[in-house]
């Protein structure tokens, strides 16, 4: 195809990625709808085109130790998971965090049981969304597999972990165009990963990982990495426009474009709508009809660290904000509502929590506009949007 871009079902184009992004140990557990990640990778180093050692797991616990291990001791890593998956390594997870290891995982956004179901929503990542990571949201096969080279990027130098989330099924096996980088691009953007050898585990050079941290060094052990989380926002801006210059990304026609956030639509908008993921796509059409041209759009890219202060100068504008979730607060409002709310605290804006497309329901045009209807009165509690 032209410009060097293929035609591939999104978990094929984020192995083909990984392995130019050449790991030395990656290791996972198959779960729907995140199986074909791994199954590529495991035939790319069966058939001897990657060099990686693929460690096998029995479960998904056991997979986010390997690779905890492995990263501890110095190398590259990289896993997978989805739902269940990734509620079975929520202990490791936390671990991985804590310990400061720049580990880099994807997680094929599933809803989680019971009742039991394989298909999409963003419940898994909420339950862990203040573990630690950093969080990308993707809203296509490039964002994603742009998302996964920035990530790797971001993570090894500040020592944090990164995950990039992508909507199952809807990406994972959603055939697109998308332009896969070469390995040698990549080394020129993602050089090898830093390592301090006072911060890696070597029998020739013995260190403490992860030792015991009572009440006088554990609260400040916390407080330094929310700090830190907190101060690769400024980096991911400055990495991304690195990124868009070596990968030769065309300009964005969007308003505002960086590793943060994206905003469409008119500089003084009537409303705006903010979500995650591949559901931005669906409201960008919906939004090109002549009756929404006061409507704008603002993508969250990244969930962790939180823009805050970004999000609150572009709603500013808006007299209503409709935030649009697939994921469920349970007894509160959506995480993703609270975040805005956090941000427009004090501001006279209309904000609603609208919650659609659980365990795979189809968010279609009609629930868009249905939405846009709605979000002028305010209201006290989420609104579901089934139909």
């Amino acid at each position: 195809m032209k410009n060097n871009k293929q035609l591939l079902e999104g978990s094929h184009a984020i192995a083909l990625t990984i392995a130019n992004i050449q790991p030395e140990v990656v290791s996972a557990y198959p779960i729907t709808p995140q199986t074909h990640i791994v199954e590529d990778l495991a035939a790319l180093h069966a058939s001897g085109k990657s060099s990686f050692e693929y460690v096998r797991a029995e479960s998904e616990f056991s997979a986010a130790s390997i690779v905890m291990g492995a990263s501890a001791a110095g190398a590259r890593v990289y896993s997978a998971t989805s739902g269940q998956g990734l509620l079975l390594m929520n202990e490791v997870v936390y671990c991985i965090a804590g310990l400061r290891l720049p580990v880099v995982m994807t997680d094929a956004n599933r809803a989680i049981s019971a009742p039991i179901n394989i298909w999409n929503d963003q419940s898994d990542i909420m339950t862990i969304r203040d573990a630690g990571w950093l969080q990308f949201f993707a809203e296509n096969h490039q964002e994603a597999v742009d998302q996964h080279i920035l990530a790797y990027k971001i993570a090894e130098k500040h020592r944090l972990p990164a995950m990039v989330n992508v909507d199952g099924f809807i990406l994972t096996h959603l055939f697109e165009p998308v332009s896969i980088p070469s390995a040698s691009l990549i080394k020129k953007f993602l050089p090898k990963r830093p390592i301090n050898k006072d911060e890696i585990l070597d029998p020739k050079n013995p260190n403490t990982l992860g030792d015991f941290y009572g009440p006088e060094y554990y609260f400040e052990a916390r407080q330094k990495l929310h700090e830190d989380l907190l101060a690769t926002s400024k980096d991911i801006n400055s990495e991304y426009k690195i990124f868009q210059k070596i990968f030769d990304r065309k300009k964005s026609e969007a308003l505002i474009d960086n590793g943060l956030l994206e905003y469409c639509g008119p500089k003084k908008p009537q409303t705006i709508i903010v979500a995650l993921g591949s559901v931005v796509g669906t409201i960008k059409e919906t939004l090109k009809e002549k009756e929404y041209k006061n409507v704008g759009i603002l993508k969250i890219k990244c969930f962790r660290p939180f823009p805050h202060q970004e999000v609150a100068e572009i709603l500013k504008n808006a007299k209503q904000v409709a935030v649009l979730e697939k994921a469920s607060g349970n007894g509160s409002f959506s995480p993703l509502y609270l975040e805005i709310s956090a941000a427009l605290q004090g501001q006279k804006i209309v904000i609603n929590n609208f919650v659609a497309g659980l365990g795979g329901r189809d968010i279609s045009r009609a629930i868009i506009k249905k939405m846009i209807g709605l979000v002028s009165a305010k209201n006290n509690k989420p609104i579901f949007l089934g139909k």
